[in-house]
């Protein structure tokens, strides 16, 4: 294997994989006996729940990948942080299908309060893996501690955004999704980018 990480990888390959592919189980094929071009257009909201679901995972799993092609050592502590970053997107597509039901009912708040805590505790998550990656200078002899740095400074952003959503349902649920769809466009972007143009430092 390349490096000490290459099979936590494939794994979490697999994970994000499985995840994305099951979300397509939420849209149900209409009954025989109904008007097919109306039961399908009702469906819309398992449609939405579907996009949003795989934008979101396919996201975190960019993140993901950009954060593995820096490590090159495998610990227990690694292995666990990232075992329960992949139960967190695993779970994703559920507060995200309740979402989308109830989108237009009384229900709506609650749905979008459990949606945006899902994503508090998914980018706690992601900041406590990078955060234990830095700490233990899990990099390879190549490392670019610049562009360290500069994903450092955009997961930080994170909880505090997410939360900041969270907090903004109360307000308006409209606004606090989105405020959650600039934030996906936010952390598509790769680090430098986000934050700021960096200088290319090599740490040999």
């Amino acid at each position: 294997m390349a490096t000490e990480t290459s099979r936590v990888e494939a794994f979490s390959d697999g994970v994000f994989a499985i995840a994305m592919t099951l979300l397509v189980l939420e849209i149900k094929v209409p009954p025989p006996a109904a008007h097919l071009a109306g039961a399908l257009l009702q469906q819309w909201p398992a449609y939405f729940a579907f996009l949003l679901s795989f934008l979101f995972i396919g996201i975190m799993w960019i993140n993901h990948h950009r954060l593995f092609s820096h490590i090159r050592r495998s610990t227990d502590a690694l292995l666990f942080l990232n075992l329960m970053l992949l139960l967190g997107i695993t779970f994703l597509p559920f507060p995200t299908a309740v979402l989308a039901v109830h989108l237009n009912d009384e229900g709506m708040r609650a749905a979008a309060v459990f949606f945006n805590g899902t994503f508090v505790v998914i980018a706690v998550l992601f900041n406590a893996l990078w955060g234990y990656v830095v700490r233990a200078e899990l990099f390879g002899a190549d490392v670019d501690y610049e562009h360290v740095r500069a994903i450092t400074r955009q997961y930080a952003v994170g909880p505090v955004a997410y939360a900041a959503c969270l907090l903004l349902t109360w307000v308006s649920v409209t606004a606090s999704l989105g405020m959650q769809l600039l934030l996906a466009i936010f952390f598509s972007i790769p680090p430098r980018h986000a934050i700021g143009p960096a200088q290319h430092r090599s740490a040999r």
